[in-house]
């Protein structure tokens, strides 16, 4: 997704030395979603006061970036860094000495002890999983692995650029079972009971690091600050001018950068999108994404092109936009449905073009190849949860 209008000052009043340092800035942090995204920033705000530039840092396996304006101090960049790497370094399932990857090496023989943080994410993954009938699946690692879409799973390190034989995938798919996930808390221990199984916790990691991050900040009366983990958005604090944010959301057919709306939130939130063009390979003319399901073991292909959550927890909308785009409308619509009450909101981009929206979002279109739809797929407020969800279970590596 990318950032839109931050601040209420216009682009004309941007520098054009201020425009190239920043440019370059985006340039070096790696995605060109992220260059869009940062210029509009320091477009809307270059025109007011020239706060200190943001910072960015490769961790949690993307590029974090991190702009603190006028609070935006070495001493507390540094700080906000090094939690990002504690928490990295618990979570993260490519790291060899990783927690993560302790639970892994011990599946189907031994529990592994594990620190309160790692059993707070995991248990929090797995009430996800039991919220969605298993459209959300901590377990996935198996399925992940395989695909290797990011290119840092496979045994030479390169990205996948076929995909994975049947039996190869049916194999992955008898391993992928979050209810084979084992949490003693008097112990603090966890245990995967078949061997060959794997956490992965791609898909509600950055959220929760997000939320941590919110706060460190707010312990250090931080005024306001955008928290940009890789696309994990987390708008903290208020504007200086009292409106609310503006978030740009990535057209899901363009280059990167590109948007086809934008959501306004307020502050102390955060807004996530799952979608088709995040991660994939191409192959004999077919795209392969990220987003897997345990129905087939491949791709989710439901109509869906991407599903974008606003929230309060950045956690909660990390998981649900996965857990959405992994049950499609009608039955993510029915998640959806249990999180109104928080003020969550989403919004749903399908192959036809058209738009829906729930929670109330306050959604701008501003593509005319898109068209707002009835959310005549989408629950009311007082639906149950979604029950079993056919053994599918999904997640973004």
């Amino acid at each position: 997704m990318v950032l839109q209008a931050i601040f209420s000052g216009e682009a004309a009043g941007l520098s054009e030395g201020y425009r190239k340092t920043a440019g370059r800035a985006c340039r070096r942090a790696g995605p060109p979603v992220l260059a869009a995204a940062w210029l509009a920033v320091f477009a809307a705000c270059g025109a007011r006061t020239a706060f200190p530039p943001p910072e960015t840092e490769y961790v949690l396996g993307t590029a974090c970036r991190i702009h603190l304006y006028e609070d935006g101090k070495p001493a507390l960049y540094r700080e906000v860094f090094a939690r990002l790497r504690e928490i990295e370094e618990r979570l993260s399932a490519r790291l060899p000495g990783s927690e993560l990857s302790a639970v892994n090496a011990g599946a189907g023989k031994f529990s592994v002890s594990a620190g309160p943080e790692f059993l707070f994410v995991l248990e929090s993954a797995l009430l996800f999983a039991e919220q969605s009938g298993g459209a959300f699946d901590p377990a996935i690692g198996p399925l992940v692995r395989l695909w290797n879409i990011q290119g840092e799973d496979g045994e030479d390190g390169a990205a996948r650029k076929t995909p994975p034989e049947t039996d190869e995938i049916e194999a992955a798919l008898d391993l992928v079972n979050w209810r084979d996930v084992v949490i003693d808390r008097a112990r603090g221990t966890v245990f995967l009971r078949r061997e060959g199984m794997a956490l992965d916790l791609g898909g509600i990691a950055k959220g929760y690091a997000a939320d941590e991050i919110a706060r460190l900040l707010a312990g250090r009366q931080v005024k306001r600050a955008i928290i940009d983990l890789g696309g994990n958005i987390y708008l903290f604090g208020a504007k200086a001018d009292g409106v609310p944010w503006r978030v740009g959301i990535q057209h899901p057919r363009a280059e990167r950068g590109a948007i086809f709306g934008t959501l306004e939130v307020s502050a102390n939130r955060s807004v996530v999108t799952s979608g088709v063009y995040e991660r994939f390979f191409e192959a004999e003319g077919r795209r392969y994404h990220h987003i897997l399901s345990t129905r087939d073991g491949r791709p989710v292909e439901n109509g869906l092109l991407s599903v974008t959550i606003a929230a309060a927890s950045s956690m909660e909308a990390d998981a649900l936009s996965t857990a959405v785009f992994a049950l499609g409308a009608e039955r993510g619509g029915e998640l959806l449905a249990g999180f109104a009450r928080n003020g969550t909101a989403a919004v749903l981009v399908f192959d036809d073009g058209s738009v829906r929206l729930t929670g109330g979002a306050a959604f701008t279109l501003e593509n005319e190849a898109f068209r707002l739809a009835e959310p005549d797929g989408l629950r009311a407020a007082t639906a149950p949860r979604p029950a079993a969800y056919a053994g599918d279970a999904a997640q973004t590596p």
